[in-house]
């Protein structure tokens, strides 16, 4: 009967272990040439962007393309910006997405945190009626709530686009911060009122402060979709003085002619501050989309 010697079982231990370590190396690897290829990929239009941003106007549509200008044109940005009022454009964004994203990370924070941690009669069905509405188009609502707030008086105004985010945040940044707060144990809110916190104590101090990362996420959502939106400037927006940045890259756009050159320098500043926001909050980003979900 043949016996395997004390000295061969490391032997072949090993050799299994480097095996499966090998596999795993070139697993791994061969998903970062996959997500590298993609980036490559999804990286293509805002290099164009940028390239077209610095090219002269005759340069634009030549054939074959140009990806290094020559010359660089770097005075196409300060002629995008005095082009059309980007100054206004400019303060009339950010006064629209600051109290948009105040409004709507706070409200649907406390939405969420009622539907999550407070028991009361109706909750789960009100819940599953906030979560359907989600699947209602925006374009369906569009002419009835334009009517609502002609109706008051309110078209032209920045109104229509900043009030809606102090009532609830919407149904998805509702179900984001419901979905996180569910991950939280309740030991902590029953640890709270022993020491004397009332409901809002409880979400002030134990429940807010643990969930920074889904209001970082909700926030950079909102932010994303405010500082970009155009439909909502277009529908409630008629005077030029009013208009947002989506709007204002339209400008550029003439009857018979488009400064695309100017087009695209403009449309790289406008985008600046989302990668600048996103850079610096991206850990807050990644954090609440993994952590979001995980119980509930």
């Amino acid at each position: 009967m043949a016996t395997t010697t004390p000295t061969a079982q490391p032997v072949q231990k090993l050799k299994v272990t480097s095996s499966i370590s090998f596999m795993q190396r070139l697993q791994r690897t061969v998903v970062y040439i996959i997500l590298f290829a993609g980036a490559a990929v999804l990286m293509v239009p805002f290099l164009w962007m940028v390239s077209t941003s610095l090219k002269r106007p005759g340069a634009v549509f030549v054939f074959p393309p140009e990806w290094i200008p020559n010359p660089f044109v770097w005075t196409n940005y300060p002629m995008a910006w005095n082009y059309v009022p980007f100054t206004t454009f400019t303060i009339n964004t950010v006064i629209i997405t600051a109290w948009t994203v105040v409004g709507a990370t706070l409200t649907s924070a406390i939405v969420g945190y009622s539907f999550a941690r407070l028991r009361w009669v109706g909750r789960d069905p009100l819940f599953l009626i906030v979560i359907a509405t989600m699947m209602l188009p925006q374009h369906v609502t569009m002419i009835p709530v334009f009517a609502i707030w002609r109706s008051m008086g309110f078209v032209n105004t920045f109104i229509p686009l900043i009030v809606p985010a102090f009532f609830g945040g919407g149904p998805f940044n509702i179900f984001l911060m419901r979905q996180f707060f569910m991950t939280l144990p309740l030991d902590l809110d029953d640890a709270a009122k022993i020491d004397g916190c009332g409901v809002f104590g409880v979400f002030w101090r134990i429940v807010g402060p643990l969930s920074k990362p889904v209001i970082g996420t909700v926030a950079i959502f909102q932010f994303l979709y405010r500082w970009n939106d155009f439909m909502g400037p277009l529908i409630y927006l008629n005077d030029q003085k009013r208009y947002t940045l989506a709007l204002g890259l339209q400008l550029f756009r003439g009857q018979y002619e488009t400064k695309w050159e100017l087009l695209m320098a403009a449309s790289v500043i406008v985008m600046m501050p989302v990668l600048v926001i996103y850079f610096f909050a991206q850990r807050y980003f990644v954090q609440g989309i993994v952590f979001t979900g995980v119980k509930g």
